[in-house]
Formats: C-alpha cells, structure tokens, sequence
C-alpha cells in the first residue's frame, strides 16, 4: 500500500495532494503566526486559534482544551479544512474519534470538494474509514472530478478499505468524469487483491472507454502479469481487440511487447494469446525492431523501461519456441513503423528484413540462429541487404543505426552473401540506400564488394540517382552530404559514368513521401 507524499515537508505555506482524476485531495494553509508563537506552550491555545489549526499541528492537548472550552467543532481555515480533515490527514484515528463524539460533520467538504472519507482513503487507512463510514460519511460520494471514494481507496490499495466502502453498497461501476471506473484504476496501479474483490463485488471487467481501452489494458500497458491473468481467469478474452481505427488497433499481447513487458508477453501466449498476431499490423517479433531499438528524430519515442527479467532477446528464444513465425511476412497494406521516419515499405516484411532496417546486428543474428531467412524481400523487392545498407532512411543521424551499425550489418549480409546489385520494383539498390543515409564508408564497403556503378547510377521511381541523393534531392531535409558525395563521384568517375548533367526539379521538402 502507498501512502501519499506529505507535501507539508516540501512546500509551505499552502499543500495539495492531487487525485489521479487532477482534483486536490487536501489543502491546507500555514498555521497562525500568534499560534507559532504558543508551540512551546502546547497545553496553551494562542490567542485567535481554531481548532483546526491546532489539529493541523496535532496538538491533541489544545484541541481538547478548546473544545473543553465550547470552540466550533466545524470551524474551517480559510480553505475549507476542518479539525477532522487534519486529524484524518495524519491519520490519527483517537483525535478523529475525539472529534466525531464531538459531533464533527464528516460529510464536511474543504474548498476542492475533499471530505474526511476520501482523505482517508487516500491514506488507505481502514480504521479511520470505518469510524468514517460508522459516523455517517456518504460512501458514494465523489470529487469534483468525478472519481468515487471507492475510486480513491483502488488506487491507494488498501483491500480493508475497498471492502468496508462496497460493505456500505459503494458502485463499483460508477465512472467518473472521463468515464473510468475503479477497477481500471486498481489495475492500473498493480493492486490484484483489490482487482479481485471488485470483480467479486460486481464490477464489469469488459467496461470499455472511447478509447476503447479496457481495465486488462490498463494493466497490460503497465505489465501487471497478476492482474491481468486475475482478469483472463474473470473471462476476459486474451485476444481481445482494441479497435484504434476501422481496420487496425492492438491487442493485450501487442500491447505488452510494445511497452517491454515480455515475462508478462509469454505469460499471455501461454493463456492463449496468437504469437503471430497482427491486429496492430505487425506481428510481435517484428514489433521488437522498433522497441529494441527506438529513432531518435521527432517521429521517435525512448525505449520503454518495461518489467520483469527476460531480456528483449530472452524474449524473441522464448515466443519462437511458443510458435512465433521467424519468416512471418506482414501484410500488402501493413503501415510504416511507428516510432520511426522508416520510408522502408512494410508489406511483406519479415523481422529480420526490420531489424536490417533498425541495424541491429544482435537481433539479425539471433532470427539466423533460429531460422530466419536472411534474403527475403519486402512485396517491393527490397532485401535485408538494401536494408542495412540505408535504404528507406528520411532522417539520417536521426534514425535507428549509426554509420558503424550500419556497417557491421551490411558485412553481416555480405558474410551471408547477400547480393550488391540487386534493383528493387522502385529501381532502388543498396548503394541507393548508403546515400540515404549518408554513409561514405558503407559506400566504400558496397563498391569494394562489388557494387557495379553501372547498375546502381541509375533513377529511382522518383527520379533519384545515388549522387542525386547525396547532392540533396531527397525527402525530408534536402541537404547536400559532401562526404557523401566525395565517396560517390570517384566511383563514377573510374566507371566513365559522367557526373554533370540535368538535375531532377527541387522537392517540396514539405511534401509527404507517398507511402505515409
């Protein structure tokens, strides 16, 4: 169970503590200074003080003095605090007694809409909740955002205070003001007892978001394995589909290896999940590519810190063995990579061909050790090799693989024997794709292997050839590499292939490439 962090250490003269729904939760101003000045007479009440001031300071003694002397129990600070929010919020349950036998009001709401109760729950402190509840404090009450005491207590975790609000008939279907319930809130922080007992009280384990979001995927986003097979066992479906747009969206397995959650991964295949779905567009092994190794331009995120101890590689041994396709080739209309400005098309990509794409030599030679086939193309006839090599790279320096990534790769594929001359359906070939990514020494490498200039000066669909490219005729930032160039030109030059002539028109660099 977690305790909330006491902001009065950290900040003064004012403190809140923020529900997850963005309303505060307990707020409180710097006591009096005529009441400083009487701290070192604690059994003395200063002059002007409230009982709440003295309860902010937990001063048992001055609040029994002054209510001794007649002061009004209910009496706010200027925030709306009362006596019992303060003896609430140090969880002190004699003084919160003290006050309720006082005829405290523990329905009493500060100036954010804060009562006792959720205060309490907050803390997760189930003795004062059933004192709480005892004295008549409202268990369906919600905050001005919406969210339910009961909401509170399923974030927090405490199962004694969970089940002491559904003993008081609290909903536990009841959403707040973006339509999420308790459960997705306990799954979401981990707390499996507590997922438990509101499934036993009733609450709809499938409830959906616009999103489309369910509470398994909230666990799932944040690797839960115990949550989520307490909800598999509930009869949540393991396949179940999140419907992002008409014809494409993520499923709980997808969505664990995307966030690096692979011991929770494997826990899914092993309840059934397909190890070779493709509801996202890509297939698990090939969503690895991008979650190994994440670009770094606008159109990337960081690699997700992800949970439990199977490495990313651990990982890929263990779901082949669970019958994961190694050549699996993804579909004609699959998208482009997400988290990555890749122009490399995906229509029958394998994982290997993405990981020659993303340069990484580690995940190449494991999908070898277990199968893969290193020579097969994409529907438009791209090859690892032409992969590895740049070819679909937007942003260079950017992207996924630095020039000596780049180059331990394109030796992998030339070790394998992976061909230099091949021309793609796009007249695109390896050497295309070291001036994409403006990499000279790949392109040293291609043409001491064998690279003819005679195959590869030619055009691409678009009009490009190698020195086009490196002269800047590109996508993206259409800026000359004179490295690049420098590499390309004597190639050209020993060929009798002639370097001057007619350019192509200059691109609209805000033009979108035609696949995206």
């Amino acid at each position: 169970m977690r305790r909330p962090t006491d902001w009065r250490r950290i900040a003064r003269p004012s403190v809140l503590v923020f529900g997850l729904a963005g309303v505060a939760v307990c707020a409180a101003v710097q006591p009096t200074a005529a009441y400083a000045r009487a701290a070192q007479a604690p059994t003395q009440e200063a002059p002007g003080t409230t009982l709440a001031d003295a309860a902010e300071m937990r001063d048992r003694e001055v609040v029994r003095s002054l209510l001794q002397g007649g002061a009004g129990v209910d009496v706010k600070q200027v925030d709306g605090m009362t006596a019992l929010h303060w003896a609430v919020y140090h969880d002190d349950a004699d003084m919160a007694g003290l006050l309720m036998r006082s005829g405290a009001d523990v329905n009493a709401q500060n100036r954010y809409g804060v009562s006792p109760l959720s205060t309490a729950a907050t803390n997760g402190n189930a003795t004062i909740v059933r004192l709480l509840l005892d004295a008549g404090a409202d268990p369906k009450e919600t905050l001005e955002g919406g969210e339910t005491v009961l909401m509170v207590a399923a974030r927090t975790g405490s199962l004694e205070v969970v089940e002491a609000l559904l003993a008081k008939d609290a909903d536990p279907n009841a959403r707040e003001r973006r339509e999420q319930t308790a459960l997705m809130w306990a799954a979401a922080e981990g707390h499996t007892p507590v997922v438990e007992a509101l499934i036993e009280a009733g609450a709809e384990v499938n409830a959906k978001l616009e999103s489309g979001f369910t509470p398994m995927f909230f666990a799932v986003r944040e690797g839960h394995i115990d949550v989520a097979l307490a909800f598999l066992t509930a009869g949540v479906d393991v396949n179940e589909a999140l419907r992002l747009q008409r014809d494409r969206g993520t499923s709980p397995l997808l969505m664990a290896v995307r966030n690096g959650h692979f011991e929770l991964a494997i826990a899914l295949i092993d309840a059934g999940a397909d190890p070779n779905d493709q509801l996202s567009g890509f297939a698990p092994l090939h969503t690895l590519s991008w979650v190994r190794k994440p670009d770094a331009s606008d159109l990337g995120n960081p690699a997700p810190i992800g949970s439990g101890n199977l490495t990313s590689l651990e990982f890929v041994r263990a779901i082949v063995a669970l019958g994961a396709d190694v050549n699996l080739r993804l579909a004609e209309r699959a998208p482009n990579q997400p988290n990555s400005a890749s122009r490399l098309r995906s229509g029958g990509a394998t994982p290997f061909l993405l990981a020659a794409d993303r340069a990484d030599a580690a995940l190449m030679r494991l999908l070898l050790e277990l199968g893969a086939d290193p020579f097969m193309p994409n529907l438009r006839g791209t090859t690892p090799m032409m992969a590895a090599a740049g070819l679909g790279t937007t942003a260079p320096e950017e992207e996924a693989g630095t020039e000596l990534e780049v180059l331990e790769v394109t030796q992998l594929m030339l070790d394998l024997g992976g061909d230099v001359n091949t021309v793609n359906d796009e007249n695109d070939t390896a050497m295309h794709g070291a001036a994409y990514g403006m990499f000279p020494a790949v392109i040293n490498l291609l043409a001491d292997n064998g690279a003819d200039p005679h195959t590869w000066k030619r055009e691409n669909h678009r009009g490009w050839t190698p020195l086009f490219i490196a002269e800047g005729y590109r996508f993206g930032l259409p800026r000359p590499s004179r490295p690049t160039i420098e590499a390309i030109v004597p190639l050209m030059v020993a060929a009798g292939i002639p370097t001057e002539g007619p350019r192509p028109p200059v691109i609209d660099i805000y033009a979108r490439p035609p696949n995206r």
